[in-house]
């Protein structure tokens, strides 16, 4: 009888043991989120300025939930990119499907927010829950990035919980590998949302060659 399994109730040691799901740490593995970035417009930084200061308007107002997050933070970031535009798309809550490895089990789950060839994910993360953050969210997101339809190239997705940002890579090989890029935050000196933007730009620029 097939098992099925919500992606939310994925966790890391989940994945681990039935995929063989492996972090790597050498910086080499994904070096694409600090190399080779093209630069953004002084519009660009002007808007997002904006948008940080949308955040600290925000948190005055609590709790933060997803839905304030897409559309005040995440929404903004891939309007000022052009990820409304083509080659891009956008889909809201998508549904994948994981088939375990010679098991009769599939996780469903769905997803905010599908980007581009079904090779770029973005997640975002409900903030109003302490349990509910980058950590929560990595499994899920990996669960869904496990689904990718074109196995033979990396796939990349990125999580948000409207105050910080990471960004993931993974390599469906056998067994799957993995890694993440640094963890940008809202509240440091300066605009993150700037590198933010930076690697998204670069992440889908890899993903649509």
């Amino acid at each position: 009888m097939t098992q099925t399994i919500q992606a939310k109730d994925i966790d890391l040691r989940y994945l681990i043991d039935n995929f063989g799901l492996n972090l790597v740490l050498d910086s080499q593995f994904f070096h694409e989120w600090q190399e080779n970035l093209p630069e953004i417009t002084d519009l660009d930084k002007l808007l997002l300025d904006k948008v940080k200061a949308g955040y600290f308007n925000l948190i005055n107002y609590p709790p933060l939930l997803e839905d304030v997050v897409r559309m005040a933070i995440v929404n903004p970031i891939l309007f000022i990119g052009d990820f409304y535009l083509a080659p891009f798309y956008v889909k809201s809550e998508e549904p994948i499907d994981i088939a375990e490895p010679d098991d009769d089990t599939i996780i469903k789950g769905r997803i905010g927010t599908l980007v581009l060839k079904d090779q770029f994910w973005v997640m975002i993360i409900e903030s109003k829950k302490p349990s509910f953050s980058i950590e929560a969210g990595l499994a899920q997101i990996l669960a869904y990035m496990l689904g990718n339809p074109y196995p033979e190239k990396p796939s990349f997705g990125m999580i948000a919980t409207g105050s910080e940002f990471i960004f993931v890579k993974l390599v469906k090989e056998n067994p799957p590998r993995y890694a993440l890029s640094k963890g940008f935050l809202i509240r440091n000196p300066g605009n993150e949302l700037y590198d933010v933007l930076r690697i998204l730009k670069r992440l889908t620029q890899l993903v649509s060659a």
